[in-house]
């Protein structure tokens, strides 16, 4: 494929990236309809997010578009529409604050880390596994916990299923960022040598 023989791109300008732009954008958006109880048209934009999301990884991959700057908008957004929808659900009492604080001190972390590896040379930590699990379980089990209180009828068995998956999310969350605490701790005990052989040295501990 050709996108497997040029590398990331540092081009701007893309479709993926315009796409993830204008998730970015609707952000907002979402957060407003869930403070305002307005949670099927707060569904509809997440639906439309979601589709996004899709669409811009399939054509990034397949149309050779790969870039520095869609490896951070894609999962930006993410974390952005999972922290306005516990932000948004909270600020009307039907999330408890502490679960708001617990997914978020996570991300806060990982940004110390970023700091720390920054400082000896490295760049980001590659994702783990288990860190795409967690934010897959907090970004489908959040939507399930809205689809009760956008059809009440369906709240009985949605609002549990929906807590739950939430829950493990949030724990696979922490359960990654200590992994990613683990990760940084041992590279940035590796004696330091030149540019290239200290970026195999970092892949080769993803």
């Amino acid at each position: 494929m050709a996108g497997e023989s040029t590398g990331v791109s540092t081009r701007v300008w893309t479709v993926p990236n315009v796409l993830s732009m204008l998730r970015l954008l609707l952000v907002p958006v979402f957060l407003v309809l869930i403070v305002q109880g307005q949670y099927v048209a707060a569904l509809v934009v997440l639906v439309i997010a979601s589709f996004t999301d899709l669409l811009d990884g399939y054509i990034a991959r397949h149309f050779n578009q790969v870039t520095r700057l869609g490896q951070l908008l894609d999962p930006a957004a993410d974390r952005l529409y999972i922290f306005a929808a516990l932000i948004g659900l909270a600020a009307q009492g039907l999330v408890q604050w502490w679960i708001v604080v617990v997914i978020i001190l996570r991300d806060v972390m990982l940004i110390v880390l970023a700091i720390v590896l920054a400082n000896h040379g490295y760049g980001p930590l590659p994702v783990h596994h288990l860190g795409k699990a967690a934010t897959f379980a907090l970004f489908f089990g959040i939507p399930v916990i809205m689809l009760g209180l956008a059809f009440p009828a369906v709240q009985p068995v949605s609002e549990p299923i929906g807590w739950a998956i939430t829950l493990w999310g949030a724990f696979l969350y922490w359960w990654a960022g200590i992994i990613y605490a683990i990760e940084t701790a041992r590279v940035i005990r590796i004696p330091r040598v030149s540019g290239p052989a200290a970026s195999d040295t970092l892949d080769e501990g993803g």
